[in-house]
Order: structure tokens, then C-alpha cells, then sequence
């Protein structure tokens, strides 16, 4: 434990070969963030991709997704433009309860990359009809 007492926790727990969620059956990484400053505006996002989509958010059939939650619909706002000018489909995922599915989701992204050999040049997208 650390010295001023808190126990740090990440939503994601990587045990020998078991990949699994730590946290986020009532609660999320995000929602123990803000638990710690309640007096920040805290959003969950960036998560959701490697490094790949980072640098360069477009692919060749259309850019990543980059999910976003929070309170804050105002501060949200900024939050949205700031992974639009990075260069990503910006979405509104809804409040930062809704982390508590965007950690297992970037489990997922994790899994594939790395268990499933995808390697970390992919990113997901929203196909809208």
C-alpha cells in the first residue's frame, strides 16, 4: 500500500496468462478516479485503442471510434472536440457509470491484440445505415 494510505486500483488485472477485470462489477477504474477527486471533472476515454490509433486515427474504410464518458455535459463537450481534433469519431457513450463498459471493451481490444495475434493496427469503428 502506498504511503499515504491508498490502495491504487486498475480496472484490469493481468494474472499469469488470465486476463480479467479487477474492478467494474459496481464500480469502474473511472468512477474510483473520481471517488478520489470529487472535485475533478473526470471522463473515460482513450482506452479503447493501441498506440497505432493514437498516432494516426484514420484507416483506410474510415477512422476509430473513441468512446467517451462523463458526468459533465459541458465539460463533455470540450472532451469530444479534443478526440475529434486527434482525429477520431468522437461518441457520447453517456455518463461515467457507463465506464464500467468501456474498461471490459478495451479488455477486448487487448485480448485481440495480443492473445488472438490481430497485432495493434486495428481500432473499432461505428458503421451507421
Amino acid at each position: 500500500m502506498p504511503e499515504n494510505g491508498v490502495r491504487l486500483h486498475r480496472p484490469a488485472d493481468h494474472t499469469g496468462d488470465r486476463l480479467g477485470l479487477a474492478i467494474g462489477f459496481d464500480t469502474s477504474g473511472g468512477e474510483q478516479v473520481a471517488a478520489w477527486a470529487p472535485e475533478a471533472h473526470v471522463f473515460k476515454a482513450l482506452n479503447q485503442v493501441g498506440s497505432v490509433a493514437m498516432a494516426d486515427a484514420k484507416f483506410p474504410d474510415g477512422f476509430a471510434a473513441m468512446l467517451v464518458a462523463g458526468d459533465d455535459a459541458g465539460r463533455k463537450l470540450t472532451v469530444l472536440s479534443l478526440m475529434t481534433e486527434l482525429g477520431f469519431e468522437a461518441v457520447d457513450a453517456g455518463p461515467l457509470r457507463i465506464s464500467r463498459l468501456l474498461e471490459p471493451y478495451a479488455m477486448l481490444w487487448i485480448h485481440l491484440a495480443l492473445n488472438q495475434g490481430l497485432g495493434r493496427d486495428f481500432a473499432f469503428s461505428l458503421l451507421r445505415g
